[in-house]
């Protein structure tokens, strides 16, 4: 008696997402005109503007910090970062604030290097402080301040204090109530030491083009989002807050979130709002590095949903908190 044996299934061909870019650029072009006569609305036209701005600021820097992400992976090993930090996070908290200085990255740019930090065995507080302090104390934000704001050189040491102060304190609160299991399981995936068979350059290159592809992506709709909000946004509300201190802080915390400026650019943008005393633009600059739309969803996409959901209302909440004290420390006062 003979069986005959049955043919496996055929695997059903998926489509893959080249194929789809191609018949969208396909339709794009044969509908172009209508396209074109569609869009010509000047919401529409200035929600693209912005998405443009936020994604072209926050491009350059977002390859600096995979190239650096990528460098951590290949040629720092995680011996090395335990023997450099500080053993008690009381102590190596600070030391990565510090870091934040000599290694200036943008806020995107600072998500890749805080998730490799922690693959490489760093403790979270200290990756969480250096993702806070990198985009917000560095000398070129500081620089990049003082110009916007001619003659007020208290300003750039209010916004230093209150963006150290922010990144320092959530560093602590992380040591002290963080859970590893709020992250994703792909962003604390220990490295390999080495990797048999592959030079240091291709862990290098390999790192880095994973992580512009993972990053890239969140925020193109980090982008997206925030140019939907600035659209959606009256400026006509942010105008009447001249004479009411305290509901200009609230507002201009929310509005540090939603415009998602980068943080080289964040200052030339409050210091046209003249109506507005420095207090509430100093929430501003200090809350926007911190916490914003395209920040969250790199957040989430990188180091998990989980993480994120946590994260960013508490550092909205602190970064206001240090950027008041700050102000009325170094400001001498609401003005």
């Amino acid at each position: 008696m003979t069986t005959t044996e049955e043919a496996p299934p055929r695997k059903r061909r998926r489509v893959t997402s080249l194929e789809v870019l191609c018949v969208l650029l396909v339709l794009a072009l044969v509908g172009q005109n209508w396209i074109a006569s569609a869009l010509d609305v000047a919401a529409v036209k200035t929600g693209a503007t912005v998405f443009v701005a936020v994604c072209a600021q926050a491009l350059p820097f977002l390859v600096i910090g995979v190239l650096i992400s990528g460098a951590i992976a290949a040629f720092v090993s995680a011996d090395l970062l335990r023997r450099v930090l500080p053993r008690r996070a009381a102590l190596a908290v600070p030391v990565a604030g510090v870091a934040g200085i000599a290694l200036p990255n943008c806020e995107c740019a600072a998500v890749p290097v805080a998730r490799r930090l922690i693959q490489q065995g760093v403790p979270p507080s200290v990756a969480v402080t250096f993702l806070l302090a990198a985009p917000a104390v560095n000398p070129i934000v500081l620089v990049a301040t003082a110009v916007a704001f001619p003659g007020e050189p208290k300003l750039v040491l209010a916004r230093f204090l209150g963006s150290m102060g922010t990144a320092v304190v959530m560093g602590w609160l992380w040591a002290r109530f963080g859970k590893m299991e709020w992250f994703a399981e792909r962003a604390i995936r220990r490295l390999p030491e080495h990797v048999e068979g592959r030079s240091r350059w291709a862990v290098f290159f390999e790192t880095a083009r994973q992580d512009l592809v993972d990053a890239g992506g969140f925020l193109v709709v980090g982008g997206l989002t925030a140019a939907v909000l600035n659209v959606v946004v009256p400026r006509a509300w942010i105008d009447t807050l001249g004479a009411q201190v305290v509901l200009g802080i609230i507002v201009m915390a929310v509005l540090a979130v939603v415009l998602a400026l980068c943080s080289e650019a964040d200052a030339f943008v409050v210091a046209s709002l003249s109506t507005m005393p420095l207090l509430p633009r100093l929430v501003f600059l200090v809350v926007g590095p911190a916490i914003d739309i395209k920040l969250f969803v790199l957040q989430a996409g990188t180091l998990g949903r989980r993480f994120a959901v946590r994260f960013a209302p508490l550092t909205f909440v602190v970064a206001i908190g240090c950027a008041v004290l700050a102000g009325v420390l170094v400001l001498g006062g609401v003005r």
